[in-house]
């Protein structure tokens, strides 16, 4: 992995696909290339930022109609020229660009070899590459269509692939088996990419392929048919992003822009589903299987990284309100136990992208199992929002930082959403506090707007702990599941060694850790865990360490204890985790500016994890 793009039309390519490949940065990358068709194939590839393939390029012979373009994110292969994408074949017929892992490619690789293959870079790509050259040269009737069919009928692993070959010079092919790939709709010409932003500037109609699906692309039509070469029904959708969501604006960088939005994020995620006025929270895209919801004997929400933290919120949320068993799971364990399902069970899937990939595997185990799935997604036209029975949209628009802040927020609105509207159905809260809860969920964007304009004061914080080696977070209830999500954005951005623990749980080991170096962020406002997370902070306090406190806006009682105060406005406790989560966010982002680090573009990272 990590971004695809490709061109074929009317215009110059190479403009096009480095406008993509720069829109595809967000996602995280190693190096990037072009392969250009105008006469032969001209592949230009450079280890590094899309910047110095530009400026490598500037000698290049970069002329042609039809054209493909990659950032990488390594998988088999370390970071380099020769391992960057697009991959030649070995005589040059055909270029590919790839995201996935191809699993048997040392198999494969054997076998070429022994038909004489030679091999240039360390990577699964470039096998794939030479075997679609091997099959392509069994008969003067082997077109590149069908040849690469054989191929990918060999293939074991996901892909999205575009090929360009030299003997066929107008048409480009694209294919998808578990990494997405889309196709922009223009006249006279057609767009591809891994996902929809680079699209955004030139079309506002796109066709999303599905696992098998293969598109042979001419400049003036295309034919969608699966690897089997059955045909394919087409379905175009509308694109609806705009481009000044994939701009910075005024902040310096996304990450920043990202958390500064999102109070309005929330509010768009609960407008038209949460109004104080009426009785009930609407969520239409549950409409049809929610007598299955309340029916469930238990309840199972799947995700990864920051969407596993805004999961156990809502376990939390959802076992305290609608008094329903919920279980919580990463889905890379999951999908590789053998957990016990039924149709009883609903599986909730979270996935900000509605790509990634063990999210998908987990997914489609728990539809073969019988059970109810649903998702929770931000991407209108991914894969999680098409293969689920239904779902939730979280509308917080598009995210380019790698790590994730708007989505975690928005997705925590959802589940809360969804708590509510179960306990309500289920009769397992009060009119009366349901009402209250509505109200003061009302309430959090203009509360969120408050602790941002508070930023300067956490950056003041940054300035004393920016060095340090290690951090402990700590919280309790709805707000240990925040520790964990504060943790791990420290950890993505400026690489200081973080871990988020339940406050109580300190005393079990990681209070071996504390001594005058460490800062201790503790998240702590007025609820009913405070007086235990008061002497949790005594404790750090005793063994010299620094705290760190979130606390209830006018809470005097930790002024003479914690080194240093954020303050955050009152709420209802079952609201705090989407208040208490924005100072989190703010410290780590300056602490990582002030250490000079790529906050965007954290190092190792992808935003879309389409591999294992």
């Amino acid at each position: 992995m990590c971004g695809i793009v490709g061109y074929i039309g009317n215009k110059e390519a190479y403009p096009v696909l480095m406008n993509g490949l720069k829109m595809l940065e967000y996602r995280g990358y190693d190096s990037a290339g072009v392969a250009l068709l105008n006469g032969r194939l001209e592949v230009i590839k450079k280890m590094g930022k899309v910047s110095e393939l530009e400026n490598f390029a500037i000698s290049k012979n970069v002329a042609g109609n039809i054209g493909i373009g990659h950032t990488r994110w390594a998988t088999h292969g370390e970071p380099s020229d020769q391992n960057a994408h697009p991959h030649l074949s070995m005589e040059g017929i055909f270029s590919v660009v790839h995201n996935g892992i191809i699993e048997n490619y040392a198999q494969l690789k054997e076998e070429l070899e022994n038909h004489n293959f030679s091999f240039r870079s360390e990577t699964d790509t470039e096998v794939l590459a030479n075997l679609i050259e091997y099959f392509y040269g069994q008969g003067k009737d082997v077109t590149a269509e069908m040849a690469v069919q054989l191929a990918l009928t060999k293939v074991v692993g996901a892909y999205g692939i575009a090929v360009l070959c030299s003997n066929e010079k107008d048409k480009l092919i694209v294919a998808r088996k578990g990494s997405p790939l889309v196709v922009g709709l223009g006249n006279g010409e057609y767009f591809v990419a891994s996902d929809a932003s680079p699209l955004a500037a030139f079309t506002d109609h796109v066709v999303y392929l599905n696992d098998y699906d293969m598109a042979i692309i001419y400049r003036n039509n295309f034919t969608l048919k699966n690897i089997a070469n059955n045909p394919v029904s087409l379905t175009v959708s509308n694109l609806d992003m705009k481009i000044g969501e994939i701009s910075k604006g005024d902040f310096e960088h996304f990450m920043l822009k990202e958390i500064f939005e999102q109070p309005q994020t929330i509010e768009e995620t609960f407008k038209g589903r949460l109004k104080p006025e009426y009785p009930d929270i609407v969520l239409g895209g549950l409409l049809n299987v929610f007598p299955k919801i309340t029916a469930a004997g238990r309840i199972i929400i799947v995700g990864c990284g920051t969407s596993w933290h805004a999961a156990l919120i809502g376990e939390y949320l959802m076992e305290e309100y609608a008094r329903v068993p919920v279980e919580v799971e990463y889905a890379s364990e999951f999908r590789y136990r053998n957990p016990v399902l039924g149709k009883n069970d609903v599986v909730i899937l979270i996935s900000q992208s509605g790509e990634t990939a063990d999210t998908l595997a987990a997914l489609r185990m728990a539809k073969e199992r019988g059970a109810t799935v649903l998702g929770i997604c931000n991407v209108v036209g991914s894969t999680l929002a098409r293969e689920t029975e239904a779902g939730v949209f979280t509308h917080a628009g598009v995210e380019i930082g790698v790590a994730s802040t708007k989505a975690f927020t928005a997705q925590v609105t959802v589940l809360t959403l969804f708590a509510l509207k179960l306990a309500k159905t289920k009769g397992t809260v009060s009119i009366e506090e349901y009402q209250v809860l509505v109200n003061e969920l009302a309430e959090i964007p203009a509360k969120g707007r408050a602790i941002l304009q508070n930023s300067n004061h956490i950056k003041q914080v940054a300035e004393k702990y920016k060095d340090v080696v290690n951090a402990l977070y700590l919280g309790r209830g709805t707000l240990f599941p925040v520790a964990m999500e504060g943790a791990l954005k420290l950890k993505e951005i400026s690489y200081i060694h973080a871990e988020g623990y339940a406050a109580g749980e300190m005393k079990h080991g990681p209070i071996a850790l504390v001594d005058d170096n460490l800062p201790v962020i503790v998240v702590a406002p007025h609820d009913a865990y405070y007086e235990k997370i008061v002497s949790n902070i005594q404790e750090v306090k005793a063994r010299k360490g620094n705290v760190i406190a979130i606390v209830t806006e006018g809470d005097t009682g930790l002024m003479g204890m914690a080194n240093d105060i954020i303050e955050i406005p009152k709420s209802h406790p079952a609201l705090a985790p989407l208040l208490a989560v924005i100072p989190l966010q703010l410290l780590a982002y300056h602490m990582a500016v002030l250490r000079g680090c790529d906050v965007d573009q954290p190092r190792n990272l992808a935003k879309s994890v389409t591999v294992e």
